[in-house]
């Protein structure tokens, strides 16, 4: 019997992936279960395990190929008497739920609000997130939807959005914008002293995430230095100890502590604005993103419910997510869902930056690399730790002023770990 094994949808409103390899040949016999290939979306890598047991008999894509969902992706001989239902099609039912270990993750999947069709078909166009008023509003203008980039959350379609496709529409279209883009640089002037390398699909995601933010959020950026001796004396008096219990005690816990006080007396830094209704959604959990470096590029494990750990709870937390993160073995439900972010590029020794807001965020806090300097402290030079930090968040819904009120309360708290643990 011959069964024709669709690409199944893995939810997450994920609706296509890139063949990074196949784990099986044609010819070979397999279980139900066992991995067929591996398949990178937007924002994992998991292999795809078989539905059945059998022989292959036909694999339909070349590595690198991308594969939309529901398109015939293996053909397995199963054995006995074919059923024409089941040469077709595969219906939701079988192929539901089947998605192996997720090997890599990244930053939060927008969940896609589209039905699914009964009878699987393909279609040339992608499917898109949009409120009902966009979508009637293209539809009496005339507007494919498809092609208007959103930007409300999770890069929904608003109705604003519509508006501008439809005036860019009818605008006369200038001499500079029928002109073909120049290539970034004359590849022929440098022949073999270059090298292209196509981006990931994860790499892409990121660049996308990257673009949406800045363009969609007015950043702006507070910066200051904080004077952290005493913390880290604190640190320096217990570290020891906790290591030989296995817990890596760095200061990113301590940190954390002090950001949710801030959240919670700043509550704006802790939201999301809702652009097509012009609301301020507050958000009363704490789920700190870590910005991750990993060599697949930028993940964000989150912290769930930041708030109601201690100082050792994080640290072994932080360990364990960032770890998994660097390893692949991050899993899907822990890069999603975070209220605020921080970044650590002090690890590698930045100082300064300006960190780009993880869309549809408010704010982010940057961490610089701690080192000993001199400071005036009560009208006399001394060396201290100082750290250094920088908050960006969106200028449309938090004012200057109230940045400055924040980083001044994480001075007050990281510079006094008292009055951190009796604050927190």
């Amino acid at each position: 019997m011959k069964f024709e094994f669709r690409f199944p949808d893995i939810g997450e409103g994920i609706m296509e992936g890139t063949l990074v390899k196949w784990l099986v040949n044609t010819g070979d016999r397999i279980e139900e279960g066992q991995s067929l290939a591996e398949v990178e979306t937007d924002k994992v890598t998991t292999e795809i395990p078989s539905p059945r047991s059998g022989k292959v008999l036909e694999l339909k894509f070349e590595e690198g190929d991308t594969i939309e969902v529901d398109q015939v992706f293996v053909v397995i001989d199963t054995g006995g008497e074919a059923k024409e239902v089941e040469s077709q099609v595969v219906q939701e039912e079988e192929t539901a739920g089947v998605v192996g270990e997720v090997i890599a993750s990244s930053e939060v999947i927008p969940a896609s609000n589209e039905t699914i069709e009964s009878t699987p078909k393909l279609s040339s166009k992608k499917k898109v997130l949009a409120t009902p008023v966009a979508r009637q509003l293209a539809k009496d203008l005339g507007i494919d939807i498809t092609s208007v980039l959103g930007t409300g959350p999770n890069g929904r379609v608003m109705k604003e959005d519509i508006l501008k496709a439809k005036e860019a529409s009818t605008r006369p279209m200038t001499q500079a914008s029928s002109e073909p883009k120049l290539p970034a640089i004359k590849e022929e002037e440098y022949k073999e002293d270059i090298e292209r390398i196509p981006l990931s699909r994860i790499r892409k995601t990121i660049a996308d995430q990257m673009v949406k933010s800045r363009f969609t959020i007015p950043h702006t950026t507070a910066m200051d230095e904080i004077d952290i001796s005493k913390l880290v004396e604190f640190r320096n008096r217990h570290k020891d100890s906790l290591k030989e219990e296995g817990i890596n005690l760095t200061y990113l816990p301590f940190i954390i502590k002090a950001v949710i006080k801030a959240l919670k007396e700043f509550p704006e830094f802790n939201s999301t604005y809702d652009e097509e209704n012009q609301d301020l959604i507050l958000k009363y959990f704490y789920h700190i993103g870590i910005a991750t470096d990993t060599e697949r590029g930028l993940m964000v494990p989150v912290l769930r419910d930041a708030d109601k750990k201690s100082i050792i709870d994080l640290a072994k937390e932080i360990e364990d997510l960032t770890t998994r993160a660097k390893e692949n073995k991050a899993e899907l439900h822990e890069l999603k869902g975070s209220s605020f972010s921080i970044t650590n590029y002090g690890s590698i020794g930045g100082y300064f930056g300006i960190p780009i807001i993880n869309y549809p965020e408010s704010a982010i806090l940057g961490l610089g690399r701690i080192v000993k300097k001199p400071i005036v402290k009560d009208d006399e030079i001394v060396i201290a730790y100082v750290l250094p930090l920088s908050l960006s968040y969106d200028h449309r819904i938090i004012d200057g002023a109230s940045g400055a009120r924040f980083l001044n309360l994480l001075k007050d708290l990281l510079s006094n770990p008292d009055m951190l643990f009796l604050k927190s």
